[in-house]
């Protein structure tokens, strides 16, 4: 894989040397090309030690091998850390004035810009112009992260970590080239649309809710997270417009997603119902939280001690006895609003079930007759426990259709997952015309 790095000059160009390295441990060719304040804050030997090429700035370097137009057209990926406001005035407008935006100019490979300025900066109506006339050309801007800036200031425009600036390209590249088979098949993979979730708005559901017990204490589930922020990260990558509404997680929140945090069952559920309604509805939920199936019915509003007993043995003392009462079917509530006339009839509904065999039936089994019984579009059933499915960077899914279908897809990373999942649901969508890395669905 080819990349270009480029680097604005911008305090966080130290940052670039961490991402840089992240692609080159992960097997990337890396040219790097800074702009010429770039290298105030490091310096080219830097740049070249670490990515083992040269660099240059202008289009004067090394003429006869026309690099202006050369690097962009030979790279399968070009990402900018920082992208500041001057460079991103640039791109829109197609100026050229050195080596880096000739090569923004002449790339036709995905292109990613991780903007990091001073907050009034980023909000000053040139730049948000700058970054939405960018994004209407297909360029993919981040949405910087909110913390501490330079000095003593403290909002929105902070460069995003490496790692996370590197999860969101391979998520570009991924969708950029199918994403590989992922189920198994040996089947070659053909070209997924980037595109195919353009205009689309999406609802996705990820995370464990958590059901407090008195103010420090909760019931809660072991979901990281990570598969709802795949999906969330894959529609983004799709061309899709998505809300996240994110319980507990472990993992960074998708650049780009509108996030609705949220604690409880109760507050998820409303989330995902405001944000299906909203805006002229959702074209998809997909509810891949780990809700919890009961709360605590009378939680305590102060710590609940111990009992003071005159022992001090670890076993002295009454226990707690805890009445439980059944949290709302999230999903069920979903599929009864859209037959009601709440949600659009079009909406495509999907939901997660993590299932463990049993004497009374297999995962399989038993995931068959939930997806009869939620009367979802789509359910997503993978079994859990035994290091399986929870905090883990891959799982195996069936994908149950209520049409009758079934695929299995893994193992496999929860990315591929995800774009599985999406080539179900744009099949789905009303008026969608995709185009799948396979004819198996």
């Amino acid at each position: 894989m080819r990349v270009v790095l480029g680097v604005g000059g911008g305090i966080a160009a130290y940052k670039a040397a961490l991402l840089l390295r992240l692609f080159t441990e992960g097997g990337a060719s890396v040219r790097v090309v800074p702009t010429e304040s770039a290298l105030r804050f490091v310096g080219e030997p830097t740049w070249a030690a670490l990515s083992g090429q040269a660099v240059a700035t202008d289009v004067w370097s090394d003429v006869h091998e026309v690099p202006h137009v050369r690097i962009g057209r030979e790279a399968d990926l070009v990402v900018v850390a920082p992208a500041t406001a001057d460079l991103l005035g640039r791109a829109a407008h197609g100026l050229a004035d050195d080596l880096l935006t000739n090569v923004l100019l002449t790339a036709r490979c995905p292109v990613l810009l991780a903007p990091a300025m001073h907050t009034e900066m980023w909000q000053h109506p040139a730049v948000v112009a700058n970054a939405a006339l960018l994004r209407e050309r297909g360029v993919h801007v981040l949405e910087p992260d909110s913390g501490r800036l330079t000095g003593a200031d403290t909002g929105p425009g902070r460069l995003p970590e490496p790692e996370r600036i590197h999860a969101a390209a391979l998520a570009l590249l991924r969708g950029a080239d199918g994403g590989g088979a992922g189920d198994g098949s040996s089947a070659p993979a053909a070209t997924t649309p980037v595109c195919d979730l353009e205009g689309r708005h999406v609802v996705v559901s990820a995370g464990g809710t958590r059901e407090p017990l008195d103010p420090v204490r909760f019931l809660g589930n072991a979901s990281s997270g990570r598969q709802g922020a795949a999906l969330a990260a894959r529609a983004l990558a799709r061309g899709a417009r998505v809300t996240y509404v994110r319980a507990h997680t472990d993992v960074p929140d998708p650049a780009g997603a509108h996030v609705v945090p949220v604690s409880t069952a109760l507050q998820l559920r409303d989330a995902v119902l405001t944000a299906a309604r909203g805006g002229g509805g959702a074209d998809a939920v997909v509810m891949a939280a780990a809700v919890a199936d009961f709360r605590p019915a009378a939680p305590a509003e102060t710590k609940i001690k111990k009992s003071d007993g005159p022992h001090d043995g670890p076993d002295d003392g009454p226990g707690l006895d805890l009445r439980l009462v059944r949290n709302p079917d999230v999903l069920a509530g979903l599929v009864a609003e859209r037959r009601s006339g709440g949600l659009p009839a079009g909406t495509v509904l999907v939901g997660f079930a993590a299932e463990t065999g049993d004497e009374t039936g297999s995962v399989i089994e038993h995931g068959r007759r939930k997806a009869r019984r939620k009367g979802a579009d789509l359910l997503v059933v993978n079994e859990v426990g035994g290091g399986r499915a929870f905090g883990t960077a891959d799982n195996t899914v069936v994908i149950i259709g209520a049409d009758g279908t079934e695929r299995a897809v893994g193992p496999a990373p929860k990315e591929r997952i995800a774009d599985a999942v999406w080539d179900a649901v744009a099949m789905r969508v009303p008026g969608s015309q995709p185009v799948h890395p396979r004819g198996d669905l």
